[in-house]
């Protein structure tokens, strides 16, 4: 299966009623054996929302406010952390993840109603993390490109993580905020093997493309760095310098990393993931899962979520941090936004914090 990340569709965890399918009674025929999920077409499903931007109180990410123009991402990645989300849209993780999304048509309205509040406290803007905005379905839809413009028209600071070449048709807007200290582009870098790009993240940009992203928004002054993750043990560890020093050829100036995280769905989603395309690393992959997360697939806690806890966390840390310090990359941090050139269009300049 070469063009979606998961072969499955589990059952949504918030129906009642699960069918088992191991009777035979000489009517029933596997979907599977009727339609390839490769040949599976994607369905949108617009909605009108009451309002755009999500707040944020974990302290393990470093913004308060965020964007996503889509719920669900055909990019496919079978790690997706947001996978489990579908499932509050009656949905499965899986195959309806990537293939039954949700666009925003009227964000960009939303958006200015949400700026123009007399309320409205300055703070940067996280675009596309739950769902990457820059996934196919942006080419047509245009719904990212509408909310930079707003974004811009108010001097409003945003930052952006991706994984989709797609962003560099907004290079312009993008170019514009930068010279005012307005936004930043972080490109999730996961690997340099095509090969394991490809069964990872089905549809996203490859590697050299990435760089590419990093490349092109860096001569054009927008400050970029990565997001190096998800580490998978035994899958992609060893990559960790090669991606730092790729990154940083390419105009990289900051650097963070993730371990891979299995919430809910994603534990068998990601088993049979790698059921299928390293069944010899299996049992060694989720094995040390489990050393990293407390003796299970997943541990949600504050503080240790995003990069796992004990000696082999410890252990890509410090290859991280060495290789990343020597290149000379800003760790970690954010870049910093300016929000005092926040203006409303046609009103008084504001000047906020």
């Amino acid at each position: 299966m070469r063009t979606r990340g998961t072969a499955r569709n589990p059952n949504n965890r918030f129906q009642p009623i699960a069918t088992d399918r191991d009777w035979d009674d000489g009517w029933y025929q596997d979907p599977d054996d009727q339609l390839s999920p490769d040949s599976l077409a994607t369905q949108v499903i617009d909605e009108s929302v009451r309002s755009i931007i999500s707040r944020n109180q974990s302290p393990d990410v470093p913004f308060d406010q965020s964007i996503n123009p889509y719920r669900g991402c055909e990019h496919g990645c079978v790690y997706c952390f947001a996978r489990p989300t579908h499932t509050y849209w009656d949905m499965s993780p899986g195959l309806d993840f990537e293939t039954r999304l949700i666009a925003k048509p009227n964000a960009a309205r939303r958006l200015r109603e949400s700026l123009d509040h007399p309320d409205y406290q300055v703070s940067p803007i996280a675009l596309g993390v739950n769902t990457d905005a820059y996934q196919p379905l942006e080419k047509q839809r245009g719904i990212t490109r509408e909310v930079l413009e707003v974004l811009r028209d108010y001097h409003h600071p945003v930052s952006i993580i991706t994984k989709g070449r797609l962003i560099l048709r907004d290079r312009d807007i993008l170019a514009d905020m930068a010279a005012e200290g307005l936004c930043s582009v972080r490109v999730s870098l996961t690997t340099m093997d095509s090969d394991l790009k490809r069964r990872l993240e089905p549809r996203t940009a490859g590697p050299k493309a990435r760089l590419k992203i990093l490349r092109s928004l860096s001569e054009a002054g927008v400050p970029t760095g990565i997001i190096l993750g998800p580490v998978i043990p035994f899958i992609n560890d060893h990559e960790i310098e090669r991606l730092l020093e790729a990154a940083a050829e390419a105009g990289a100036t900051r650097a963070s990393w993730i371990m891979l995280r299995l919430p809910l769905e994603l534990t068998d989603l990601f088993t049979d993931w790698l059921e299928r395309h390293f069944p010899d690393r299996k049992d060694h992959v989720l094995n040390r899962i489990r050393d990293l997360r407390s003796g299970k697939t997943n541990d949600a806690r504050f503080g240790t979520r995003m990069t796992g806890q004990g000696l082999y966390a410890d252990l890509i840390r410090q290859r991280f941090n060495k290789k990343a310090r020597d290149l000379g990359f800003g760790l970690h941090e954010a870049e910093p936004l300016r929000t005092d050139r926040f203006r409303r269009p046609g009103g008084e300049q504001l000047g906020l914090l």
